[in-house]
């Protein structure tokens, strides 16, 4: 596939995807833009043959130099170039878009607000987990009732680069006997936090399933965006500990991905 077909067919998925949270992003040259000054960017993925991985970077506030931009990337399968992408896209929006929506409209609908004590200064707004593959219900039940975030703190801290917003990925899964763990923050692979990340007690089962999560770390009293779109009454949940229906924030409508 071209590159500018690529490009065509990752901004119309980020289009049909961002319309999920209701609000209208539209296509404008090399970036997707949506409300007030947010918008989506495409950059092609290093040394991608057909693999459909995506490059997007989250815009928080287009035309300022210094503004954040979240990126991260991610990879979808299919049985065509253009499925992988439209894939990759989806796996995106359910886990890093999430989080984003919900920093910039703090209603409590996409993501979970916590301050973890392990990593003073910084609160953590985690989005949904998407649990993929065969038999996914043990790690799924498992990160339902578990959170990471504070047992990879001490190998995340040196690891906070941006002064106001970080974005850590996670990915883990596999089966026994052949499971990967990594840890990403800022779109860079942290070894400490990964290794970290593959001692925890997550359920190896006998076939292949994995999972992802994204969550962002914002400095107290940092980067206060504003919302791209209104709402009377935000909601903001602070809790100190995980919870079953909050910080278990599960999806699974992927899981087919990996058939």
């Amino acid at each position: 596939m071209r590159p500018q077909d690529r490009m065509a067919v990752i901004q119309r998925s980020v289009v049909r995807e961002m319309a999920q949270f209701g609000v209208e992003f539209t296509v404008d040259g090399e970036v997707v833009r949506g409300p007030g000054s947010t918008a989506v960017a495409v950059r092609e993925h290093p040394g991608d043959g057909g693999s459909g991985h995506v490059d997007l970077g989250f815009v928080l506030d287009l035309g300022r130099a210094d503004a954040p931009v979240v990126w991260d990337c991610a990879a979808g399968l299919g049985k065509t170039e253009e499925e992988k992408l439209d894939n990759a896209v989806k796996m995106w929006a359910t886990t890093t878009a999430s989080t984003v929506v919900e920093l910039l409209e703090h209603r409590g609908e996409h993501g979970d607000h916590y301050r973890p004590a392990e990593l003073a200064g910084w609160q953590a707004i985690q989005g949904p987990a998407a649990v993929f593959g065969f038999g996914n219900e043990q790690l799924a039940g498992w990160l339902a009732d578990h959170q990471p975030l504070p047992a990879l703190a001490e190998a995340l801290r040196p690891e906070l680069t941006g002064p106001q917003l970080n974005g850590v990925k996670l990915f883990l899964g596999g089966r026994a006997g052949d499971d990967i763990a990594e840890v990403r923050v800022n779109g860079e692979v942290s070894e400490a936090a990964s290794a970290a990340l593959h001692a925890l007690d997550w359920p190896r089962g006998e076939r292949f399933c994995w999972a992802r999560l994204f969550v962002l770390l914002v400095a107290e009293g940092g980067v206060q965006p504003a919302p791209v779109r209104s709402a009377p009454e935000p909601v903001l949940r602070t809790v100190t500990a995980p919870r079953r229906g909050l910080l278990g924030r599960v999806r699974q409508a992927l899981r087919s991905a990996r058939r």
